[in-house]
């Protein structure tokens, strides 16, 4: 039979995927030794099997009993005996940390006769009924579904009733009242009474975690997060502890080093007579570690301790939960840290100087999208506006957008393309929608280990917290600042992730430091020096070269500073705009072959001085020109514009202007219903004389004169859009004849590679026998996907796409991260048949999935050669370059690499 409990004790940490990370993190701690409360843990395969049949698993209950009576056994108590009771928390865990899933419920096992016996054991009548009232309201909240603003409501009417500023003030009798309170307002919203039974508490709390992993927040996290939705969560169930007996007591969260900047220390959030969810809920300030060393030395020296035995057994940044039960310090959770990119290379780097990790496990701590988000600018501290607030820096970076002030008002001005910064006394996870929404999280509550701030941190968000200097109005839509400012919902305002600031308006960026380093070569230490080495140690490991996608001189020397390898991509038609768009239209409307050799002998010397400042930016290194791509009409003016100037000329009366007649004429004659899919990329240089061979002369010049200045160009030309190898032996013979006549006219040898942009399935198909024409191949994704999935990127994005990942259909959208499946399957068929049938064949890759982390990783196992990028985007393909040479490494696979 299938086993579905685990007490803490059978576990280890790399069962993750069984007992989830919370529960296999617990059990790793009770192996250490960590004072850890016992308990067990429900699978993920309980949850699966659930979900799968709506039915509570075969067999599942009975193990949950056995555990129980052992748990039970090991304190000398039982679950909610009226004398005595035994109590316990539930907590979902799923294999990877996600703030979507339910939250915690605590206290399980306390009714109206048990209440009375924990009252008497504790010898205090507040506590009882304090831990009474808050298993109410989670129960009621997270497992019976009641909107939770209703009990927030019913405790403040209580403490206005009772002139109290805070739970703390209230007493046993009027916690007895808010318990009935509670109860009926479960009732009343429910129709179901709160359960009084603590076996029926127990069993529907681990239901309810099973069935919140298929709930919106959850599902709407691991959409962003890309993480699998068959995985399932597992159920802790621990003994409790309890941090509100008292000033003696308290809860708290504590890092093993600065998930903000990375910093080494303590750091983390401490609150005396508080459970752990006030901690991270924000209800009430907290205050930092250093408070908790002067309260209780004695418990702040235990928890530094135990803090440094996780993070050198991890060997990484560890998050933990804490609780001090009348001075005697309990572990309840640990993981590995959530943190900020800054944090992370920091990290990295300082675990390498420390010793406790490789340079190459540093490589893997760090990501493309963290060195992505170090790249974006930062405020200009020469232009800052009026300080609104000071609140403590969450989650850097740097943050412009219009104050909403609820979660619903963020995703329908987000959707809308307007720049939001959600504005909340404290978030909870009914907020996350709205905090995948807004550029920035402020909140007047909580501290760094707030709801708000843990979130934000994993999801990149910059994070303001705990600005108490602002007075958050929800139901007016508005917040007040110390001086009496007042800001309405829609005004702009700007977070500084980096420092705690909130400013008035829109305060302009300027580049970060490590866009500077990326720039410049300059190294300002700390940040800057951890990034140069983990790129470092990326190009040192990675097979994959790096290329970019460039069509200037300037893009060119940029791609260059960025590290790029060569030019994957230099796309000639962007060299055909401006003023120079006048040429191509006579080479259009030309009426015989004189005109058009008289406009393309035009833009001969344009194109060959546009090759030479590439060839020169890129020296030595190769440069891939693609042919002219996109179809003629593309560079006449609009149709229907033309045609309404025309029309309305004739309506007058008057004669229209014979060269707009000429235009539209010309613009009728090409329309396409799908140029996509017409007259373009090589059929142009089929049906169009000239064309190839101005483009390959102005190439092949170039090059001479590249080399007459002491160069070393390596140009390579890029046949575009062959679906058959026909098209590409036909427009080779004439490349390869213009370059003939340049080597005999020049009296130098001019040899370019000439190969083809694989984009149309068919081409990936027959990549063999292309392959026999081609000296190279480079894959198209941008076009391949599109001739794929059937989609028209500009028509299907904004129409469909969001609904498509909302119900599932994509995991990500197919032009941001690769479709392996369908997309991934044409571009291993044309390597493998490519490479077997020209052993040695270069192959790249130039869509913008070259700049992809992810679908680095897919191109590195395929056995690409090289990926090409924007420039901007050149750092992050190296690092993730780098990263999947080591994945390949401890994975053990192998790359279809063939030479």
């Amino acid at each position: 039979m299938v086993r579905y409990v685990y007490d803490f004790h059978e576990g280890r940490r790399d069962m993750a995927d069984l007992l989830g990370g919370k529960g296999a993190n617990l059990a790793e701690m009770t192996r250490l030794g960590l004072p850890v409360p016992p308990g067990f843990t429900v699978t993920t395969d309980a949850c699966r099997a659930f979900l799968a049949s709506g039915e509570e698993p075969e067999g599942m209950a009975a193990e949950v009993s056995r555990h129980l009576a052992a748990l039970e056994d090991s304190a000398g108590r039982r679950l909610g005996r009226p004398d005595d009771p035994l109590l316990v928390s539930v907590r979902s865990g799923a294999r990877f940390s996600m703030p979507g899933m339910m939250e915690t419920v605590l206290d399980i096992g306390l009714n109206d006769d048990s209440v009375l016996g924990l009252a008497k054991v504790s010898g205090s009548d507040r506590f009882a009924w304090d831990s009474y009232r808050r298993l109410v309201q989670m129960f009621g909240s997270t497992v019976m579904g009641v909107d939770a603003a209703r009990f927030d409501e019913a405790m403040g009417r209580l403490k206005a009733a009772r002139d109290t500023p805070d739970d703390l003030h209230l007493d046993a009798n009027g916690l007895a009242v808010l318990v009935e309170t509670y109860k009926q307002l479960i009732l009343d919203d429910t129709g179901r009474a709160f359960p009084t039974s603590p076996s029926e508490q127990l069993r529907l709390a681990v239901l309810a975690v099973f069935r919140s992993w298929n709930g919106e927040r959850a599902r709407l996290y691991r959409r962003r997060e890309h993480i699998p939705d068959d995985l399932g969560t597992a159920v802790t169930v621990q003994r409790m502890v309890y941090g509100n007996l008292g000033a003696d007591s308290g809860s708290g969260v504590a890092f093993t080093r600065d998930p903000a900047t990375g910093r080494p220390g303590l750091y983390g959030d401490y609150l005396a007579d508080a459970q752990g969810e006030d901690v991270v809920a924000g209800i009430r300030n907290t205050v930092p570690l250093s408070e908790l060393a002067r309260l209780d030395p004695v418990s702040y020296r235990r928890l530094r301790d135990n803090a440094g035995v996780l993070e050198r057994h991890y060997r990484d940044l560890c998050d933990i939960e804490f609780t001090i039960e009348r001075g005697t310090l309990w572990m309840l959770q640990t993981r590995v840290g959530k943190r900020t990119a800054e944090a992370a290379f920091a990290i990295a780097a300082e675990l390498v100087e420390e010793g406790q990790i490789t340079p190459e496990e540093a490589l893997t701590r760090v990501s493309g999208d963290g060195l992505a988000r170090l790249m974006f600018p930062r405020f200009d501290t020469g232009a800052l506006g009026r300080t609104l607030a000071h609140g403590l820096p969450a989650s850097p970076g740097a943050a412009v957008g219009a104050a909403v002030f609820d979660s619903a008002e963020a995703v329908r001005r987000a959707a809308a393309g307007e720049k939001v910064v959600l504005v909340r006394q404290e978030t909870t996870p009914d907020d996350l929608p709205g905090m995948v929404a807004a550029e920035a999280v402020l909140t007047s509550r909580g501290g760094k280990t707030s709801h708000a701030a843990v979130v934000a941190r994993g999801m990149g968000t910059v994070c303001v917290c705990g600005a108490e200097e602002i007075t958050v109005d929800t139901a007016a839509r508005h917040f007040t600042t110390h001086d009496g400012t007042l800001v309405e919902e829609g005004t702009v305002i700007s977070v500084d992730g980096s420092t705690g600031a909130v400013y008035a308006g829109a305060v302009p960026l300027v580049a970060s430091a490590v866009m500077r380093y990326l720039e410049t070569g300059e190294q300002s230490g700390g940040l800057v020096t951890a990034v140069a080495r983990a790129l470092a140690q990326a190009d040192a490991v990675r097979r994959l070269e790096v290329r970019a996608n460039a069509d200037t001189p300037e893009d060119a020397r940029r791609a260059r500073r960025f590290g790029a390898q060569g030019i994957g991509l230099c796309r000639t038609e962007h060299m055909f705009l401006g003023e120079r768009r006048e040429l191509i239209e006579e080479m259009i409307l030309a009426g015989d072959e004189t005109e058009r050799e008289r406009a393309l002998a035009a833009l001969l010397p344009l194109q060959r001085q546009d090759f030479i400042g590439i060839l020169d930016a890129m020296d030595g290194l190769p440069v891939t020109i693609r042919l002219l791509d996109p179809p003629l009409h593309e560079f006449l003016p609009d149709r229907t514009r033309l045609a309404v100037r025309v029309a309305a000329a004739e309506a007058r009366g008057e004669q229209p202007d014979a060269h707009e007649a000429e235009l539209l004429a010309a613009v009728n004659r090409m329309h396409e219903e799908n140029p996509m899919l017409g007259l373009r990329g090589v059929r142009l240089g089929l049906v169009v004389p000239g064309l190839v061979a101005m483009q390959v002369r102005a190439i092949a010049e170039a090059v001479v004169a590249r080399t007459r200045a002491g160069g070393s160009p390596m140009a390579e030309i890029m046949v575009p859009l062959v679906g058959a190898v026909e098209e590409l032996r036909i427009e080779r013979e004439e490349v390869e004849r213009v370059l003939a006549e340049v080597s005999r006219e020049s009296g130098l040898p001019v040899r370019c590679p000439v190969g083809t942009m694989i984009e149309l399935p068919r081409a990936a198909l027959t990549a063999g026998r292309i392959a026999e024409e081609a000296e190279f191949f480079s894959f198209g994704t941008n076009d391949l996907t599109q001739t794929t999935w059937g989609f028209s990127r500009d028509d299907v994005e904004a129409a469909f796409f969001s609904a498509y990942l909302d119900k599932g259909v994509f995991a990500a959208s197919p032009f941001e991260t690769i479709d392996r499946d369908g997309v991934g399957r044409l571009v291993r068929i044309a390597v493998d048949e490519g490479r077997a049938a020209r052993p040695g064949l270069t192959i790249g890759v130039c869509g913008e999935h070259g700049g992809n982390p992810a679908s680095v990783h897919f191109f590195h196992t395929v056995g690409l050669d090289y990926v090409s990028c924007s420039p901007f985007r050149v750092p992050v393909a190296r690092l993730e370059a780098g990263r999947a040479a080591l994945d390949t490494q401890t994975s053990g696979t192998r790359s279809t690499r063939v030479r």
